[in-house]
């Protein structure tokens, strides 16, 4: 265990607890000791309830808030539930951050992504390109939303003086991912599909796109210690991008699966399908100058996520 960090009585609250990137915050804070985390389930908290989360946030007022829920997917979700995935994801943001000042919560982290920035954005993705151009289209919606929570943190610091800052994830994987073919994203999906290729035997896997755009591949627990250092070291007014700083091919990704999984078939492109955003890579040098660095290769971390998840396969 790490030397415990200050403040390890504070009331902490992780919301999303449940979802991939909240239990991985839970977890990185139960390792450093801190004991006092308050969490709420979806039946026993409607984040997109307004008064419900003032009321919880009156009750339990918190000293640091991780705001991991979000209404998440992949690009056929996120391209069929448009109005599903701007709305709630608007509403949950709102309702914590607001509360948080409201309740005089000490430190607030929000959680965002790197589909925020342009899909023509210049490669690394640097903090500066928001807003420089237009969305990739099939995520815009998730996008906007993850932008304006940003932007919530932003103003309510600028008003308020409220210590609220952002981190702009990568795209993730680990415990906890989603490996439902019709709302998983791409690494989980391909999983899923080279797995049950390889126990059916069948020749070939059926895979969406053209294979050439290029991924960066953020293991969730690496996310959450990055979380947990933001929480402790930085107080900026700026959002902060989370990634490894390397990225690949889908399709070289999808062979590094079939590697890891023992599958031998071939690869089946089906190139009227969309590829979405050309490239995603993160420029990480921002948090990196401030002490922290992805430690999980992604070929070990795919390893360890496969051999939790490969007998759950039905």
């Amino acid at each position: 265990m790490e030397q415990n960090p200050p403040n390890i009585g504070i009331k902490i609250y992780v919301a999303g607890h449940r979802g991939m990137v909240g239990s991985a915050i839970v977890r990185n804070l139960k390792a450093k000791g801190y004991a006092n985390i308050v969490t709420q389930t979806r039946s026993e908290l409607d984040l997109t309830n307004q008064s419900a989360v003032q009321a919880f946030f009156q009750a339990e007022r918190p000293d640091h808030v991780y705001l991991a829920a979000a209404k998440v997917g992949g690009i056929h979700a996120n391209n069929i539930y448009r109005g599903q995935f701007l709305y709630e994801n608007l509403m949950i943001e709102a309702n914590i951050i607001h509360a948080a000042w409201e309740s005089k919560v000490d430190k607030l982290l929000f959680l965002g992504s790197s589909c925020i920035y342009p899909k023509m954005a210049p490669q690394p993705l640097t903090e500066e390109s928001l807003l420089t151009g237009p969305l990739e289209p099939t995520n815009e919606p998730y996008a906007i939303a993850k932008i304006a929570g940003i932007k919530l943190c932003e103003t309510y610091r600028d008003q308020y003086g409220a210590n609220f800052i952002s981190a702009m994830p990568t795209n993730l994987y680990g415990p906890g991912d989603n490996y439902d073919l019709e709302t998983s994203h791409v690494l989980p999906a391909l999983i899923r599909k080279i797995h049950t290729a390889k126990v059916t035997g069948a020749a070939s896997v059926p895979l969406w796109g053209t294979g050439s755009p290029k991924r960066e591949f953020l293991h969730v627990d690496d996310l959450a210690q990055a979380c947990v250092h933001l929480m402790h070291d930085y107080d900026g007014t700026e959002w902060v991008n989370v990634g490894t700083g390397t990225d690949l091919s889908i399709k070289e990704l999808a062979e590094m699966i079939c590697s890891i999984v023992g599958y031998e078939g071939a690869l089946n492109w089906d190139t009227s399908k969309p590829d979405g955003t050309p490239r995603k890579l993160m420029n990480v040098s921002k948090i990196n100058a401030l002490g922290w660095k992805a430690k999980i290769g992604l070929r070990e971390g795919i390893e360890r996520v496969y051999r939790d998840v490969k007998d759950t396969f039905g």
